[in-house]
């Protein structure tokens, strides 16, 4: 098994789409919870790492490293 490291700033293609029809998602925080932001309507919501680590498909764009806030 892969370890991959998500940081802030990151673009990740996830497995399922979000309602609004979006797979795309910018990681705002990491830690024992992510926050996420969908890029196609804004919304933003918290998933446990294990929920995310499973649903992520790919990283699209890497971000700029860990970004404070």
């Amino acid at each position: 098994m892969q370890l991959v490291k998500y940081n802030a700033g990151d673009v990740v293609k996830m497995r399922k789409p979000h309602p609004c029809g979006g797979y795309l998602w910018e990681i705002m925080r990491t830690g024992v919870d992510f926050r996420l932001k969908c890029l196609t309507c804004g919304r933003v919501l918290m998933l446990p790492r294990p929920k995310f680590e499973k649903s992520v498909r790919a990283v699209v764009k890497p971000g700029g490293g860990n970004l404070p806030g």
